[in-house]
């Protein structure tokens, strides 16, 4: 970082937060952070837009504990503060535990200053706990900060700083009437903030709703490239039944770190990921089709190091701010410009540089010229690329001596695993004791069985000896199918 960029304690952070950060390795802020720290300290209303991975968590975060914890006028007695909308549950994590590492110094008389996480896919219960037990600051996702509003579990009439994360991709989602809801519920005097990567339309008009004359920062000139400048980008039209293959050597390119690989659609994140894992790679899976726990094992393998690959979704991959991405590969195409910026900004973050690979299939090349053409990339024809074609491995620093496996197969993170009496279901005899019952006394639907049923004597015919020696070591005795009584008596009269 240079100097000129200003440090935290510079621009008048308190010294709790300043410290935390500084622990974190961020005494020096990025140009969002410069730019908006000081109208967000002074409790402006602010739009901030910047390209993802350039610190707009900390741009609205610092202020916002800053806020809340020298608030004279509402101050912090256990209920929300502060609240934090975004799109996703792993944006969500990903926000809290932000917040949480920046305000650690923060106290509240004897206590620490409290985050807590709402969102859907786990239990009710323990998030109802958390809110009952304090919370300051409640980062969540539309659904379930609507659902504990209405049930009366989270009370946000005392919120003095509200904070819209990632407003763009919640436009996309169709979380703007549960979010118009939320606002209808919070105190018209208050802060708020708005970050977003893109500006579109409805988010602009709803910012002018909500907001009071916000000041429209962004980190960047009109004319910047809507991706990192640090970023290599590449296009390669590739077929379908080969990507797998060429993915595998774009993974043993020299220098490659932490990958991310996007897909559009869930079945298909999972397909590359097996593939994947059968090949011998240290490969996760992201994608909707996994409840949360899963989802959250697999984030949590991808950060500590012990899988480099993670094969996600578009919805599924905001939140994940990693900063030592190194590679993103497009396995499919994304759907707009919007979503390409997104996928692309995983990696080259926080100054560093990246490369981003993108596959175009025969039938996306229409898609990709206008995603080209929208940005600007100068790849509206991509070179058609097999993972045997030379240039690929020269422009990929690809050794020339690699193939499609590493290694032996792995088990991806995000296998399912069989149930634990499977085995034993398997290898158990199958038995069959149901006897047919009427009045509680058994009941073959033989005359004679029946007339002695109704007498109170015990049934004894054949078929239900058959079915009692299925339980012992005598093999069961076919069962005979009898007719009916007309059917008998019209035989014996002819």
């Amino acid at each position: 970082m240079t100097a000129l960029n200003p440090t935290f304690a510079k621009l008048g952070v308190r010294d709790e937060i300043v410290r935390a950060l500084s622990e974190d390795g961020k005494e020096h802020t990025f140009a969002i952070q410069e730019l908006t720290l000081p109208l967000a300290l002074k409790g402006d209303d602010l739009i901030g837009q910047a390209r993802t991975g350039m610190g707009k968590t900390l741009a609205f975060g610092v202020p916002l504990l800053q806020k809340i914890s020298t608030d004279t006028e509402r101050p912090l007695t256990g209920a929300p503060r502060a609240l934090v909308v975004v799109p996703t549950r792993e944006l969500c994590l990903q926000v809290s535990s932000d917040l949480a590492a920046a305000g650690k110094y923060l106290t509240v008389g004897d206590r620490k200053l409290s985050v807590v996480s709402i969102y859907g896919g786990r239990a009710y219960e323990p998030q109802i706990e958390a809110l009952r037990a304090g919370a300051d600051v409640v980062v969540g996702t539309p659904g379930r900060l609507l659902d504990l509003t209405q049930q009366g579990h989270l009370q946000i009439g005392g919120i003095s700083v509200l904070v819209l994360d990632e407003a763009d991709e919640m436009l996309d989602l169709g979380f703007l009437p549960d979010i118009e809801r939320i606002l209808r519920q919070i105190p018209e005097t208050r802060q708020s903030m708005l970050f977003s990567a893109t500006m579109p339309d409805p988010i602009i008009t709803l910012a002018r709703s909500f907001m009071n004359q916000p000041t429209h920062i962004r980190a960047e000139s009109p004319q910047s490239s809507a991706v990192h400048t640090t970023t290599d980008q590449f296009a390669y039209r590739a077929h379908a039944l080969d990507k797998v293959e060429l993915v595998s050597r774009v993974l043993q390119a020299r220098n490659r770190g932490a990958t991310m690989i996007f897909t559009r659609t869930k079945r298909t994140a999972q397909k590359v990921a097996d593939e994947l894992a059968e090949r011998g790679f240290k490969v996760g899976a992201v994608h909707g089709d996994l409840n949360q726990g899963a989802r959250e094992k697999a984030l949590k393998a991808f950060r500590t190091g012990e899988i480099d690959v993670l094969v996600a979704t578009d919805v599924a991959a905001r939140g994940i701010d990693i900063d030592d991405v190194t590679h993103v590969i497009n396995y499919q195409i994304p759907e707009d410009e919007q979503a390409y910026v997104h996928r692309i900004g995983r990696t080259g973050r926080a100054g560093k540089t990246g490369v981003a690979i993108t596959l175009v299939d025969w039938d996306e090349l229409a898609r990709w010229e206008l995603i080209d053409k929208a940005l600007g990339l100068g790849h509206p024809d991509p070179a058609e690329t097999y993972s045997s074609s030379p240039h690929l491995y020269e422009e990929l620093d690809i050794p020339k001596d690699a193939t499609g496996t590493v290694g032996p197969a792995k088990t991806p993170k995000t296998a399912k695993r069989p149930p634990r009496d499977s085995a034993e279901k398997q290898s158990r005899p199958r038995t069959r004791s149901r006897r047919r019952t009427r009045g509680g006394k058994p009941v073959t639907g033989h005359p004679d069985t029946e007339k002695a049923a109704a007498n109170g004597k015990p049934a004894t015919n054949s078929d239900t000896d058959a079915e009692t020696a299925a339980d012992g070591d005598k093999p069961a005795r076919r069962r005979r199918r009898r007719r009916p009584r007309k059917a008998a008596a019209a035989a014996a009269a002819n």
